[in-house]
């Protein structure tokens, strides 16, 4: 494909505008709809959760009674505006959907609520659903690494970049050209938004950014088709989203390898229930406990050696309250991995967070800036553990490459036993539904629509 080179926002936009299915390759294409499957996962866990009841409940107040896209959390239709927004929120709260390494962004959690309530209106086949699915996840990676880590301090990318994701999937659905797309992302861009602050506090402000990005994305494309202009230079601009959110952006990172690298072939899985910073910790902990033969009991203390980022984020959660929040917690999450084996969905539990052992473990746990660690993030997310024992034994566990990621990814059993572990969870679907959204996704570019994932109105 030829490239309009006249400007960075501009030649992403033509990019994105001139994809076509046949350019994606088989292995990109098989790993989204892989992905798909891993979202809609965790769109069923997510449920039940307070934060999402009160957006579904908004919607149900907002929104029509009836429409062509599917509320996954009550299987209402109503609008792709109001769906998008209620499953943006639903699949972000069990920290079990996909994260982007080098851009800190976590795709599938914006996209695809995008995209599937617009397929689903629009009665777009598997083939286009995919395609745009594709251009979304390009757009947010190449955006979000553009912003780059001074960003990500003060910012949730997932809801800044995550906007223009979601943005550029649904224009490219509507049909959209250069020009157009172009002006779907200026409007996305000037809407993008999303704060770190509710850490420190416990609020539900990480669902709402979500279901913003998908939704603004969504209303910033439409817009955009009905002849809506924004800014065509919302990202590199004088005023644009580096100048007011970034002091370290790099323009080559929004066209460095493009149309040769694929953004869903770089994206990790999550492996454990926990925020993404904690995991490669969490690998270290646990391969060092199965080295040794060790118990929780059995160590003293456990010292994290991480990345800036994993300060900045999990450092505010000291005492955590809610079992959201105990996924951000380092010492909770290495508490859960040491007593359990495991960091699971159903390891975070009311109970749980109320447990002695696991609290006085979790005091056994701090983090450290380590310049290695630090130097390789976020291209690489190094698991680095210094270990003490309870007879006076030091030593260090390391893993280059934690569970999930590309070198290490999921197989397709256990991508699908997640999403059955997600659905059940949730209560989101029954064992045969969820298989049936699974047989559906393994030959999704081959169905005629995306419509109708489940019934209406069963629950």
């Amino acid at each position: 494909m030829t490239l309009t080179r006249t400007a960075t926002t501009r030649e992403l936009a033509s990019f994105l505008a001139r994809l076509r299915y046949e350019d994606v390759p088989d292995e990109a294409v098989g790993r989204t709809k892989e992905l798909f499957l891993d979202w809609v996962g965790s769109a069923l866990a997510g449920r039940g959760e307070r934060p999402v009841r009160a957006i579904e409940r908004f919607a149900r107040e907002m929104g029509p009674s009836e429409g062509p896209s599917e509320d996954l959390t009550s299987r209402r239709r109503t609008s792709p505006l109001f769906a998008a927004l209620v499953n943006g929120a639903a699949s972000h709260v069990v920290e079990q959907d996909d994260l982007h390494n080098a851009s800190v962004f976590h795709p599938a959690t914006v996209v695809f609520p995008a995209a599937l309530a617009t397929a689903q209106q629009i009665g777009a086949s598997g083939k286009e659903f995919l395609a745009a699915s594709v251009v979304g996840y390009e757009a947010g990676v190449r955006v979000g690494s553009f912003l780059g880590r001074s960003h990500y301090r003060v910012f949730h990318t997932t809801g800044t970049a995550g906007t223009l994701a979601a943005a550029a999937a649904v224009s490219y659905l509507l049909g959209s050209d250069e020009e157009t797309m172009l002006h779907a992302l200026g409007s996305a861009g000037t809407q993008a938004a999303g704060l770190w602050e509710f850490l420190g506090d416990a609020a539900d402000s990480k669902q709402l950014h979500t279901a913003k990005a998908a939704s603004d994305g969504l209303l910033a494309a439409y817009l955009a088709r009905d002849g809506f202009t924004g800014a065509e230079r919302i990202l590199e601009g004088e005023r644009g989203m580096a100048a007011g959110m970034s002091s370290d952006a790099e323009p080559g990172r929004l066209v460095e390898g493009i149309g040769e690298d694929w953004a869903v072939l770089e994206t990790s899985f999550k492996y454990h229930a926990s925020c993404r910073h904690t995991h490669p910790a969490a690998d270290a902990l646990l391969q060092g406990m199965q080295e040794r033969g060790l118990g929780a009991d059995e160590i003293a203390g456990v010292r994290a050696r991480v990345h800036a980022a994993a300060i900045d984020v999990l450092g505010p959660v000291s005492d955590p309250r809610t079992i959201h929040q105990s996924k951000f917690s380092m010492g909770f999450v290495l508490a859960t991995i040491a007593k359990n084996g495991s960091a699971g969905i159903n390891d975070f539990t009311e109970e749980a967070l109320g447990d002695k052992d696991l609290r006085r473990f979790g005091e056994k746990v701090e983090m450290v800036l380590d310049p290695e660690v630090d130097a390789a993030y976020p291209r690489c997310w190094i698991g680095l553990v210094d270990i003490e024992t309870t007879d006076g034994v030091s030593f260090t566990s390391r893993v280059e490459t934690p569970k999930g990621d590309p070198g290490n990814t999921l197989s397709c059993e256990e991508l699908e036993e997640k999403a059955r572990s997600l659905a059940a969870y949730g209560g989101g679907a029954s064992a045969a539904e969820i298989d049936g959204i699974i047989a559906r996704s393994r030959n999704l570019e081959k169905e005629s629509d995306v419509r109708d994932l489940l019934p209406a109105g069963s629950q």
